[in-house]
């Protein structure tokens, strides 16, 4: 066995020899691939010489607060795989098989030579409104063909799923700390939830982007739901604001990205009025926000007091005041920030 790779978990194992990926008696070995808080996700070197990305979810996930999700979310990032290749060839990993009883999913593994990740191309202050506008076409593109095709919301059953690892830990659990808001905040979670109309990915964030050669590919889709595509695009802004603080001197690059990204997003908006999902959109966008200082996922680099007040300043006010168009959202930032 390399002295750089070690024998991957027992699971693992069993799910690839379950998918026909590894012999009965072959031993596989790897390397664990750090980012992730919800999956062990490893770069496995099968014996043939093949190199596979493999991940297992995990029931308590990696965070400070007891955040907890089912397993069984790996067979629905399995099936969003296999729609989003209909969809947008070329944007997402070839899935290469599922099995249930371990929670082991295996895709096509994307060297990070050729396939960086967008977060931290941002962090170095490579803001490119080009890719970010690619961004927004994409999703754009998935969520039409999932909207021509309602019968495949019988594939996503995960009401309870999305509830247990987006709306609870973000809106509810931002609802707890901040009394005042509680009204609002559950106002977006009943809207988010009673909304049914495509298939949404549900973490589309920097970190779960690959900068292709060519262009975005998705990954990470353990949060898949047949619901409202406006949460996709709210979740995807919410980093590009809060990335102004990661790195002040590029904002008014990230703020650029913000409107590339959702001009071209809404552009592609076919199945209902760009209007409506907008209105949507930018009144969920201030929970998000305020959910990344004090919902159970906070934002790793957001350490200062001052920053993350700075956050409450501006998500408060407009949950107060909701806002029906996403430039007011860019707007009431980018005055806080001077950019």
């Amino acid at each position: 066995m390399s002295a750089r790779l070690a024998e991957i978990p027992a699971p693992m194992t069993e799910g690839l020899r379950a998918m026909g990926l590894l012999a009965p008696d072959g031993v596989a070995e790897g390397e664990p691939l750090s980012g992730g808080v919800s999956s062990d996700i490893w770069r496995v070197v099968l014996p043939d010489g093949r190199e596979i990305c493999t991940k297992r979810a995990l029931a308590k996930l990696k965070v400070a607060a007891d955040w907890r999700a089912p397993v069984i979310r790996n067979r629905y990032e399995a099936r969003w795989l296999a729609r989003a290749a209909e969809a947008a060839p070329c944007s997402v990993p070839a899935l290469l098989g599922q099995n249930e009883a371990t929670g082991t999913l295996a895709m096509q593994w994307l060297p990070p030579a050729d396939h960086p990740v967008w977060k931290a191309r941002l962090h170095d202050g490579h803001a490119d409104a080009g890719f970010a506008a690619e961004v927004g076409r994409r999703i754009a593109r998935i969520h039409a063909h999932a909207a021509r095709r309602p019968a495949l919301s019988a594939d996503f059953p995960t009401d309870q799923l999305f509830h247990a690892i987006r709306l609870e830990p973000y809106l509810v659990a931002t609802a707890r700390v901040h009394r005042d808001l509680a009204p609002a905040l559950t106002a977006l979670v009943a809207r988010t939830a009673a909304t049914r109309l495509t298939l949404v990915h549900g973490d589309v964030s920097p970190k779960n982007i690959l900068v292709g050669p060519r262009g975005p590919v998705f990954i990470d889709a353990e949060c898949a739901w047949w619901g409202d595509p406006a949460f996709d695009l709210a979740f995807c802004l919410n980093h590009l604001l809060l990335k102004c603080l990661w790195t002040p001197a590029c904002a008014s690059d990230f703020l650029r990205c913000f409107e590339a990204l959702a001009t071209a997003y809404l552009a592609g908006v076919e199945w209902e009025a760009p209007a409506v999902l907008e209105t949507r959109a930018a009144s969920l966008l201030p929970g998000l926000f305020l959910a990344r200082v004090d919902g159970k996922s906070p934002v790793e680099y957001l350490t200062d007091e001052a920053d993350r007040n700075r956050v409450r300043r501006v998500a408060r006010a407009l949950l107060l005041a909701p806002p029906d168009r996403l430039r007011s959202v860019r707007t009431a930032w980018g005055d806080e920030i001077g950019a």
